[in-house]
């Protein structure tokens, strides 16, 4: 049925999918992990939407431009196949302003869900920082914290797994939310 909504697996950028370069500009700084593609092509096999959600606030103070920023998401999509991901959202707001987008407010989960028919009530959202956390239960969905990131410390977290990295939060989404 087309009406039908869909899971989907919300995920960060960087230190989630790839390693973090503080305000990465250049192509060259992109190196996905190399588990990721295989993982984004189980959770697309078992027919979840993938998503993914970043703060990109190099962009709002002037580190880097819009069109700096294009060239790293054009690499990070050739580096996992560009047809894997369903829709990509960015926020260039830096911190302390006013913002519907930037994590942790749920407005590019919940742009994501409009757009892309989901079923938030089956999705999860993936990320390596407690901004990402927040965010995802800002929009009511469970958390997966993966420690590939700069921020290490995870024993306060409030998401409801934590995990090494995306391919264990892979498992934990195969097992626990799709069919």
């Amino acid at each position: 049925m087309a009406d039908e909504k869909t899971p989907a697996v919300f995920f960060d950028r960087d230190g989630t999918i790839m390693q973090d370069v503080d305000y990465c500009s250049d192509p060259r700084d992109v190196h996905v992990f190399p588990f990721v593609l295989d993982s984004l092509r189980k959770l697309k096999a078992r027919g979840c939407k993938l998503i993914m959600v970043t703060n990109q606030s190099g962009i709002g103070r002037g580190y880097f431009t819009r069109p700096q920023y294009e060239a790293v998401h054009a690499e990070v999509l050739r580096q996992i196949g560009e047809a894997l991901i369903d829709g990509t959202y960015v926020c260039p707001d830096p911190p302390g302003v006013e913002s519907q987008c930037r994590k942790p407010a749920p407005g590019m989960v919940l742009q994501g869900a409009r757009e892309h028919n989901v079923d938030l009530s089956r999705s999860i959202f993936v990320g390596d920082k407690e901004i990402d956390v927040q965010c995802g239960h800002n929009a009511g969905l469970k958390t997966i914290r993966v420690e590939t990131g700069f921020e290490t410390n995870t024993a306060n977290s409030a998401a409801e797994w934590v995990v090494e990295n995306f391919a264990e939060a892979t498992e934990i989404i195969l097992t626990k939310f799709t069919r």
